[in-house]
């Protein structure tokens, strides 16, 4: 009860003084040892990684697989794309175990030590956008950014949920939508569960659901085009986001103009990442639990010209029963 009494206290680093948000406590830094901890033994070493929807202080959040990426990679640019803590969720049920904790001490301990890390707040953890353009903690605040790739490639990020009103088919459809989603999360979680003890690796319900539900593919391929919309406006070479819980890494246009459309996933149903390789490939990834490392899903090489088959490698595969 101490530890849940304490969870909240104001925030003193913000810019805005006078709002009442609250946030997480977050803990001491990590002794400067840290640093050699960040070192070559990590499998994974990698110039960028886009995370995003971890929705920390949920009961359907995957923090025990994210921590054990974090503890298995080092990089150099780590973006928090939105929906980081989930206010959401905490305002219905005060839930903040060990494990999520232990989340936000190693992305603080990250940020104190050498790794540059931005974070990007969604709609879930919206509370922290009053504090957006401020530093906290060697961690920077921003409502979005652009990353210079390693081969030069300006990358736009946002968390997307400013295209919900050309997403929303209509009220009623995103209603039903909203509870029928917390119906299969909460099939997800016991699935898993079940899975667990059987010794089989995690694996979504909610997921293969959702990409067989007529509805949900016509509200990804507009949220898809929304925001590729808005980054062709601002003259990028490649948007990452998040917000839909749907990874997809794409490329979009005819031409010669193209766009990479990168959607980093979520920690809830997928456990899955953007990361850019020290050599400026692209990748979206997902966590296996077994091997402690990563797969590739999808990849795009920025370095060559766009070709026809480079379309088709793109597109979003089937999930498959594992």
């Amino acid at each position: 009860m101490d530890k849940i009494s304490t969870l909240f206290k104001p925030v003193t680093q913000a810019k805005n003084t006078s709002s009442p948000y609250v946030s997480p406590v977050f803990p001491p830094s990590s002794p400067t040892p840290e640093k050699t901890a960040l070192g070559s033994q990590h499998p994974q070493d990698f110039y960028a990684v886009w995370l995003s929807d971890i929705h920390l202080g949920s009961l359907d959040c995957k923090a025990e697989l994210l921590l054990d990426f974090l503890d298995h990679t080092h990089c150099q640019y780590l973006y928090l794309v939105g929906d980081i803590i989930d206010i959401w969720a905490l305002k219905k049920r005060v839930f903040w175990p060990d494990s999520h904790q232990a989340v936000l001490a190693k992305i603080l301990a990250l940020a104190q030590n050498g790794t540059q890390v931005v974070y990007i707040p969604g709609n879930h953890d919206e509370l922290f956008k009053a504090y957006v353009d401020s530093h906290f903690r060697g961690i920077t605040i921003a409502a979005d950014y652009v990353h210079q790739s390693i081969l030069g490639k300006r990358c736009l990020m946002l968390h997307g949920d400013q295209f919900d009103s050309e997403v929303c088919v209509s009220r009623t459809y995103a209603q039903l939508g909203d509870h029928l989603y917390d119906v299969l999360l909460w099939l997800n979680r016991n699935l898993h569960q079940v899975r667990s003890q059987l010794g089989y690796p995690y694996w979504s319900l909610a997921s293969y659901i959702k990409l067989r539900v007529n509805k949900a593919q016509q509200a990804i391929n507009s949220f898809r085009t929304a925001v590729i919309r808005f980054a062709v406006k601002q003259q990028v070479d490649m948007v990452i986001c998040g917000h839909i819980h749907q990874p997809e890494l794409s490329v979009h246009g005819s031409g010669e103009r193209h766009i990479i459309y990168a959607n980093d996933g979520d920690w809830v149903e997928n456990c899955t990442l953007v990361a850019e390789t020290l050599l400026g490939e692209f990748q979206l990834l997902k966590w296996d639990e077994q091997s402690k490392s990563t797969h590739i899903i999808q990849r795009i090489e920025t370095d060559q010209p766009f070709s026809a088959a480079m379309f088709e490698q793109s597109q979003p595969p089937k999930q498959k029963v594992a």
